[in-house]
């Protein structure tokens, strides 16, 4: 009788943690789930109420000694596997997640949320085929989930059919009208698919609704700088700051919205405040969207034809040297002594751990091609036989001061190896910004047309030996467009 009333009373707090947990109350859970624990030690329902916990807390090792011993003890509960797939997602075991969300599908072939999770899982893992069939029958099971549209859209994008995506997402947003969630998913693959007016249409739709929020907002303001609409999109900056003040997303939008309308460049200050706070993840987060520029650099170089011959090339500028990462590329190759110049001072700080400069200066592009070099000794030639520019130009919009900067500093026939984002239509065909050449993208970077940037360097004096289309890196499993140039002062 006295286990009998044990368990009634462990039952009731685990029920009652359950509500609080699913409530957000994780202070007011715990103690009643310590509770129940002490009461009934071993129990089903507590170990997955302490994993729903962990989850809600950000703390997913907590559960995970509790949960094995649950699923230990009952093999065949599908719910416990599917838990322990979400913790071991959350904790960075992609593998070990997958494995437990397949193992509770089989147990349970009803269990839509194993569905999708188990996508969302093979999705991550690179198996986009298995991911869309997951997805796919987890939202025919429950067509009205949001969390389940979604990750079948990001699926159906995955898998290169970004109209089937947006299919997805609009039947969601009809189906629960008063979500913000998928409207915003909506809206972000309309501004990544190019579509603006489209992006537009679902934010004002959002706002009109009286459930935009910051995220809307911003987006919003994205697809309307992208229009050439400058007062507009800062308007809705303004709106998306007021709802978002603390969201880092809202503020660095924001932040990008201060140089659009009618600027030609990045503010110092803004290319400053944003990589000194990126510094420390910012080679690893290159690494992971398969960022190219570095390789592609050591190739063209390779060809140089005095550095083919064996002999050095220098000394050599690195405009915008970050990190230093097309240092390391280049670091067998004989060119030097080589001088980085970058605006943030812990990149710096990164490049010099490399030990590959000469120098370091912490400058302006700008500001140090206006300072030539000094006049040479006897014997020497004037200038720099080598600029690099790796993703520079990007914070730039119009281009002839630079182009004309460096120019100024290259000793006859020395080369610029420079990079930028490409500058392409929009889904109904026009250029984005005011002049066709040049315009603001997303993160307040600058995409450049490439008649522009030839016309530009012609402009400027140099010979364009090179200027190739290439893949900078890749957004959301997407190439980004990028132009990829060689230009050469021509010789005396």
């Amino acid at each position: 009788m006295q286990k009998l009333h044990a368990d009634a009373n462990a039952d009731i707090l685990t029920k009652r943690a359950a509500q609080l947990v699913a409530a957000g109350r994780i202070g007011a859970a715990r103690p009643l789930l310590a509770a129940a624990r002490r009461l009934a030690p071993g129990s089903i329902g507590v170990a997955d109420i302490s994993a729903r916990l962990a989850l809600r807390a950000a703390t997913p090792n907590d559960a995970t000694a509790e949960l094995d011993q649950a699923i230990e003890a009952a093999p065949g509960h599908a719910g416990l596997r599917t838990r322990r797939a979400e913790l071991r997602w959350r904790a960075g075991d992609i593998e070990g997640g997958a494995r437990d969300a397949a193992e509770a599908v089989v147990l349970d072939h009803t269990d839509a949320a194993a569905k999708a999770l188990l996508g969302v899982l093979m999705l991550e893992l690179g198996r986009t085929a298995d991911a869309l069939a997951c997805l796919d029958e987890a939202d025919r099971a429950e067509p009205g989930n949001p969390g389940f549209a979604a990750g079948l859209a990001t699926a159906q994008e995955a898998a290169g059919n970004p109209d089937a995506a947006l299919a997805t997402l609009l039947r969601c947003v009809a189906a629960a009208p008063g979500r913000i969630d998928p409207r915003n998913a909506a809206i972000l693959l309309c501004v990544r698919r190019r579509d603006f007016r489209q992006a537009v249409r679902l934010a004002e739709d959002a706002r009109h609704a009286g459930i935009a929020d910051a995220c809307s907002f911003g987006l919003l303001g994205h697809a309307l700088s992208s229009l050439g609409q400058h007062e507009e999109a800062t308007d809705a900056y303004a709106e998306a700051l007021k709802l978002g003040p603390q969201d880092p997303y809202v503020r660095h939008l924001v932040a990008a919205a201060g140089i659009m309308p009618g600027a030609t460049r990045a503010p110092v200050e803004y290319l400053r405040a944003v990589f000194d706070g990126y510094a420390e993840r910012f080679e690893s987060h290159l690494i992971t969207l398969g960022y190219r520029m570095p390789g592609l650099f050591r190739t063209i170089l390779q060809q140089h034809p005095r550095i083919a011959a064996g002999e050095r090339v220098g000394p050599a500028l690195d405009l915008g040297c970050g990190t230093g990462l097309v240092a390391v590329a280049i670091a067998d190759l004989p060119v030097g002594p080589l001088i980085g110049v970058d605006v943030a001072p812990k990149m710096l700080a990164q490049a010099a751990a490399k030990g590959l400069y000469a120098e370091l200066r912490e400058a302006d592009v700008l500001e140090v091609l206006a300072r030539k070099p000094l006049p040479p000794a006897a014997g020497e030639v004037f200038g720099y036989p080598l600029i690099l520019a790796a993703d520079v130009f990007c914070y730039f919009g119009a281009l002839g001061d630079v182009f004309a900067a460096a120019h100024a500093n290259l000793s006859s026939g020395g080369w610029l190896v420079g990079s930028v984002e490409e500058l392409l239509p929009d889904r109904d065909g026009a250029l984005p910004g005011t002049n066709g050449n040049w315009a603001l993208q997303r993160q307040g970077r600058y995409a450049h047309s490439l008649a522009y940037i030839r016309d530009t360097a012609t402009t400027a004096g140099f010979q364009v030996l090179r200027l190739d289309r290439e893949t900078v890196r890749y957004e959301a499993n997407a190439p980004v467009a990028g132009l990829l140039m060689v230009l050469q002062r021509r010789a005396a």
